[in-house]
């Protein structure tokens, strides 16, 4: 299926409280924001569920399980519909690195020229893409998204390890 026939969506994603916990302010903040984002603009169906039944609506429920993602899809209702689960390590060191260039961003903001400032974005840019189109391998043939989609989602695991 190509990125534009994907007409199914999510309209809800939560954050298992159990498994992932809670955050400071902040770090709650910028989850709050990756989710409107992604609930805002998604293109979200699970491989082999018929979207009919659903009227192509998901909800999602993301945990943690011994350092792995858990993706709990249920339809409107919040019937179980399918549960995928994602090993963190393809992530870690893409996550790290992306921290680590954010870093150098927000402090070239403060000094360094617009060259430098477009230099270091277009490598956070970079690392970003590198991490969604990973995240749309690991879900090939569970979950189908576009990679718009990846993106936000990627962005929320990256919040997920953020602490503040």
């Amino acid at each position: 299926m190509s990125d534009n026939s994907i007409t199914s969506r999510l309209i809800d994603v939560v954050l298992d409280e159990a498994t992932i916990g809670r955050a400071n302010a902040d770090v709650e903040h910028e989850r709050a924001v990756a989710i409107f984002d992604l609930i805002e603009e998604n293109a979200f169906r699970p491989v082999g569920h018929d979207a009919s039944i659903t009227n192509g609506e998901y909800r999602l429920n993301l945990g943690l399980l011994e350092q792995r993602l858990v993706f709990s899809i249920s339809d409107r209702e919040s019937q179980l519909v399918a549960t995928h689960i994602l090993s963190l390590t393809p992530f870690r060191k893409i996550v790290k690195e992306y921290y680590q260039i954010c870093e150098s961003y927000y402090e070239a903001i403060r000094s360094a020229t617009p060259s430098q400032i477009e230099a270091i974005d277009m490598a956070r840019r970079g690392l970003h893409n590198e991490g969604s189109e990973t995240l749309k391998d690991r879900l090939n043939g569970k979950i189908e998204i576009d990679f718009d989609t990846a993106r936000r989602l990627f962005t929320l695991i990256c919040v997920l390890h953020w602490r503040g």
